[in-house]
C-alpha cells in the first residue's frame, strides 16, 4: 500500500488500547523524534487509503517513502529507526520462518490485548518507560564505600597480629620466600603494594588507614573513578599479603564487586555532578550478572557436593551449631523443630536456584528478586556472623532498582523538589571501546565458572583456561559456593598456658566459643580473622598447621600484637613456660540443660590437638602430655 511520502516515519496505533499505550510510551523514550506516534482515531482522515478495519486490527507503520506496513513488520520497522534496534527487522527479512512466526505471535497477542495488558502491568508496573539507573548507581557506589570502610577498619585493628613484623605470618618473610622460589614472576603472581614496603606502619596506616580514607571519599562521592581504582588496589594488596587470613570468599567477592564498580563509575569529580549521564549498560549488566553468578553457584554447589544433608533437607539441623561464629540467636533457632529446618532449606534452594533468573526479568520481577535476596541476607545475618558478606550481597541488589523506585525514598522527593533526569547516552560511547573487551573477558570467565559448577566438567577452551590462570592472582573474576558441604559437628580448639606443666590456664578468644557459660555474641560487620581460622584449624589440622604452630610460638614468646587478638591473657606479667592446644567437641545445650545450668554450650574433651611448646630457654624440657578424657 502506498500513501503520500512523509518527512519522518509514523507509527499509528489504537488509542483505546491500554496495551498499545503501554508499549508506545516505552518506544517514544528510545526513538525520540526519529519516529512519530499517533492514535488512528486522530489521523484516520489523513490516510483514506487505509481501511478503518486495518487500523483497528493492527498497528500501521508509514515510512518516509509512503509505503505502509502493518502488524509485526510495522513494529520491527519502527524499532529499527532507533539506534541498535534493527536486529528484529533483520531477522524478519532474512531468517527463514521468522516472519511467519512473528506475525502469528502478533495476531495471538492482538486478539488477547486486555489479558496481555494486565500481564504487562503486573510485570512492569504502571509505566513501560525504559528504566534509568543514575540514582541506583550513586547509591550503589556510596554504599560500596561503606562496605570498603568496614573491611579496612576491621583489618586495621588486627593486621599487625596477623601479618605484621611480629605477627603470626609476617608478610615480609612471605614475600621473600615467594621471590626466592619463583623469581621476578612473584611480582605478578603475588600482586601487592607490599613489595614496595611492608613495615607495620605501611600495613596499618598506609594500606588499612589509607583504604579507610579512600572509602570516606567514595562515600562522599568525590573523584569516584580513581578512588575506586585505588580501593581495589589497596584491598588486593592486603588480600594477597594476608595469606590464609584473607582467603575467604567475601574477600574475593569484594575485589570482584570493586573491579566491576570501576567500570560503572563516572569519570567526573563528583558522583552527583549534573554532567553525569546514565550508567553504561554494559557495566550495569556486569553487576547484575555477578549477583546471578554468586547466588546461583551457591545453590548449585550444594546439590553437586554429594552431601546428603542438603538432599534430604537436614543441613540446618547442624548449621546453626556448627557455623564458624554463632550468635546468641543461633542457639534459639537451633531449637526449632526439624520440619521448620527442612522447610527453610527448601526456601533456600528456591532463593538460590530460581530467584536469580528474575534478575534479568521485567521491572517488578527484578524488584522481587532484590527483595527476596535482601531478605535472605537479613535472615543469615540475624542468625550468624558473616562480617560484611551479607551487606555486600544485599548491595548487589541496588542496581536492580530503577530510579523511579528509588526516588520515592529520597529526601528531595519528600520535600517535593524535582530530581533532574540524567543526560541520556546516545550512540556508541567512546568508553565502550574499553568496556566491551573487558566485559567479554569477564563474561567468558563467568560463564565457564557457572557451567563448570553446574555440570562438574571443565568445558573451557584451552585459551580461556590459560587466560584465567594468568588473571587468577588478581582475584577479580571468581567462582563462589558457600557451605558446599555442611559441617555436622563442632570440634573446638582451646589454647592453654602453664608455668609448671601441671596447672593450665585457658586463653579466651573474644568471639569464638570457649567458656561454655558465655553467651555467643554478634560481631559483624567486623571479622575477627584469627577466631575464624581457629574454626578451620579444628576441622583440618594438617592444612592449618602452617600458621597454627607459628601462632603458638608467638604466644609463648609473648608477642603483644598476637596477644591483642585474644580476649584474655592469663599470663599478663610474662609469657608462660609452656603452651598447648586441646581439642573439644562442642554442642549447644538443650532448652532443659540451659534452664538447669545456664550454659549455652556443653563440651567433651577429645584429646591433644598440638603438643606443648616451651619458651626458648625451656624447649629441651618440653614433652608431649596427653590429658585424661573428661566431660563437662
Amino acid at each position: 500500500m502506498q500513501v503520500t511520502p512523509r518527512e519522518k516515519p509514523l507509527l499509528i496505533y489504537d488509542g483505546t488500547c491500554q496495551f498499545c499505550r503501554y508499549w508506545i510510551a516505552r518506544w517514544r523514550k528510545t526513538s525520540g523524534d526519529r519516529v512519530g506516534y499517533e492514535p488512528y482515531q486522530d489521523v484516520v482522515t489523513q490516510f483514506p487509503q487505509i481501511p478503518l478495519s486495518d487500523f483497528a486490527s493492527a498497528v500501521q507503520f508509514v515510512d518516509t517513502d509512503g509505503r505502509v506496513y502493518d502488524a509485526a513488520e510495522a513494529v520491527f520497522r519502527a524499532r529499527a529507526c532507533s539506534p541498535r534496534r534493527g536486529a528484529l527487522l533483520w531477522a524478519y527479512e532474512r531468517v527463514p520462518g521468522f516472519a511467519s512466526t512473528s506475525e502469528a505471535v502478533y495476531r495471538f497477542v492482538a486478539r488477547r490485548r486486555d489479558g496481555f495488558s494486565k500481564i504487562t502491568r503486573l510485570l512492569w508496573g504502571d509505566t513501560l518507560e525504559p528504566s534509568t539507573f543514575s540514582v541506583a548507581r550513586r547509591l550503589f557506589l556510596r554504599l560500596l564505600g561503606v562496605v570498603y570502610l568496614m573491611a579496612f577498619v576491621s583489618l586495621f585493628v588486627q593486621i599487625l597480629g596477623l601479618i605484621g613484623e611480629d605477627g603470626i605470618l609476617p608478610v615480609g618473610q612471605y614475600l621473600s620466600a615467594a621471590h626466592e622460589q619463583i623469581g621476578d614472576a612473584a611480582y605478578w603472581r603475588v600482586p601487592t603494594l607490599c613489595w614496595l614496603g611492608c613495615s607495620d606502619a605501611v600495613l596499618q596506616w598506609g594500606l588499612c588507614g589509607g583504604g579507610a580514607l579512600l572509602s570516606v571519599l567514595l562515600i562522599l562521592g568525590l573523584t569516584p573513578l580513581p578512588v575506586l581504582a585505588l580501593l581495589w588496589l589497596f584491598y588486593l594488596s592486603l588480600t594477597t599479603a594476608g595469606q590464609t587470613f584473607l582467603s575467604f570468599q567475601w574477600d574475593i567477592l569484594l575485589l570482584e564487586v570493586g573491579f566491576v564498580a570501576i567500570l560503572l563509575a563516572p569519570a567526573t569529580w563528583r558522583l552527583s555532578s549534573p554532567r553525569v549521564g546514565e550508567p553504561s549498560r554494559i557495566a550495569h549488566f556486569l553487576v547484575k550478572f555477578l549477583l546471578f553468578k554468586l547466588m546461583f553457584l551457591s545453590g548449585v554447589v550444594k546439590l553437586n557436593s554429594g552431601d546428603d544433608s542438603w538432599a534430604n533437607l537436614t543441613a540446618l539441623n547442624f548449621h546453626y551449631e556448627s557455623q564458624p561464629l554463632p550468635s546468641w540467636t543461633s542457639w534459639y533457632v537451633h531449637q526449632f523443630p526439624e520440619q521448620f529446618q527442612a522447610l527453610s532449606i527448601a526456601v533456600v534452594f528456591v532463593i538460590e536456584l530460581a530467584l536469580p533468573f528474575l534478575i534479568f526479568g521485567p521491572r517488578r520481577l527484578r524488584h522481587f528478586a532484590a527483595a527476596g535476596t535482601v531478605g535472605f541476607m537479613l535472615l543469615i545475618g540475624a542468625t550468624g556472623n558473616y562480617n560484611f558478606f551479607n551487606l555486600l550481597t544485599a548491595l548487589l541488589c541496588v542496581p536492580l532498582l530503577d530510579d523511579a523506585f528509588l526516588r520515592r525514598f529520597t529526601l528531595r522527593r519528600r520535600r517535593g523538589s524535582s530530581q533532574p533526569h540524567p543526560t541520556p547516552r546516545s550512540g556508541f560511547h567512546i568508553r565502550n571501546f574499553v568496556l566491551i573487551p573487558i566485559a567479554v573477558v569477564i563474561l567468558s570467565f563467568s560463564v565457564v565458572q557457572i557451567v563448570s559448577g553446574t555440570t562438574q566438567k571443565d568445558i573451557a577452551p584451552r585459551w580461556v583456561r590459560k587466560t584465567m590462570r594468568y588473571a587468577a592472582p588478581f582475584r577479580s573474576v571468581n567462582s563462589y559456593g558457600l557451605f558446599r558441604v555442611m559441617t555436622k559437628s563442632r570440634p573446638e580448639i582451646i589454647i592453654e598456658g602453664s608455668d609448671d606443666g601441671i596447672t593450665w590456664l585457658e586463653y579466651e578468644f573474644t568471639w569464638k566459643p570457649g567458656d561454655v557459660d558465655r553467651r555467643p555474641s554478634f560481631v559483624q560487620p567486623h571479622q575477627p580473622r584469627l577466631d575464624w581460622q581457629m574454626w578451620f584449624a579444628a576441622l583440618n589440622r594438617r592444612r592449618q598447621w602452617s600458621w597454627f604452630r607459628p601462632m603458638m610460638q608467638r604466644i609463648v614468646e609473648g608477642s603483644p600484637e598476637v596477644l591483642a587478638l585474644f580476649e584474655t591473657n592469663p599470663f599478663p606479667d610474662q609469657p608462660p613456660q609452656y603452651v598447648r592446644a586441646l581439642l573439644y567437641n562442642y554442642r549447644f545445650t538443650t532448652i532443659d540443660e540451659r534452664r538447669e545450668s545456664g550454659a549455652w554450650w556443653r563440651r567433651e574433651l577429645r584429646g591433644l590437638y598440638a603438643p606443648r611448646i616451651a619458651r626458648p630457654e625451656h624447649q629441651s624440657d618440653a614433652a608431649v602430655a596427653h590429658p585424661r578424657r573428661q566431660q563437662r
